[in-house]
């Protein structure tokens, strides 16, 4: 059965170097359910609000698995929250879920994956490991940003179950390690379609690729 092996929301913020002055990486497990609405955890908050949070991003996932997979590779525990996520789930292919796949989890919650995890300088200094970011994104286990369709509480011991798919094949991992135009095409089409409706980041990922793509054939 796939579950929710922990719940994580804000500890504290933390001074941090880059130009917001503060992060709220530092998410820890709480011991009790908690409410989610469109906008995340009850109590949780993000302090660079330009490219965390937000619809798109009210809920970060991370599996166990790739937790488990990094604690053997960094030689130290990856405790639930130490990348930053509210949810650690076990189980649960969060890398292999198509974007605009639905999990319902517990009695009433329903979520939708909307895209990849970015890493970025925060996570680079939260971590403190010789070029992180580079060796992150090279692995391709990034984890998966969540919207809210059905708010609702979420409490450790949770089951996750995948409601519904869209069917064109591309999944967090796949855009995160390879975005390519085909990839692009098949999202494009299934929201034509009307099987799922991509968030702004998405449109903004796949407007650059365009542009790239232009870029290279005009040279």
């Amino acid at each position: 059965m796939a579950e929710i092996l922990a719940v994580c929301r804000v500890e504290q913020l933390l001074r941090d170097s880059g130009g917001i002055g503060v992060t709220a990486i530092d998410k820890r497990p709480v011991e009790r359910r908690l409410h989610v609405r469109p906008l995340g955890l009850h109590g949780d908050v993000q302090a660079d609000r330009r490219h965390h949070g937000g619809a798109s991003k009210a809920l970060y996932a991370y599996a166990d698995e790739d937790a488990a997979f990094w604690a053997g590779e960094l030689r130290r525990d990856i405790p639930a929250g130490l990348f930053g996520e509210n949810l650690r789930t076990s189980g649960l292919d969060v890398n292999g879920a198509e974007i605009g796949e639905r999990w319902a989890i517990g009695d009433e919650l329903v979520v939708e994956v909307t895209c990849p995890r970015e890493p970025c300088a925060v996570f680079q200094r939260r971590m403190r490991e010789p070029q992180w970011v580079k060796r992150f994104t090279a692995e391709g286990r990034p984890g998966a940003y969540l919207s809210v369709v059905k708010s609702g509480g979420v409490a450790a011991g949770d089951e996750v179950r995948v409601v519904s798919r869209p069917g064109h094949g591309v999944t967090v991992a796949s855009w995160f390690t390879g975005a390519d135009a085909a990839q692009a095409d098949a999202l494009e089409a299934a929201e034509r379609e009307g099987a799922l409706v991509l968030v702004p980041e998405m449109w903004e990922a796949i407007g650059k690729l365009r542009k790239r793509r232009l870029l290279v054939l005009d040279k």
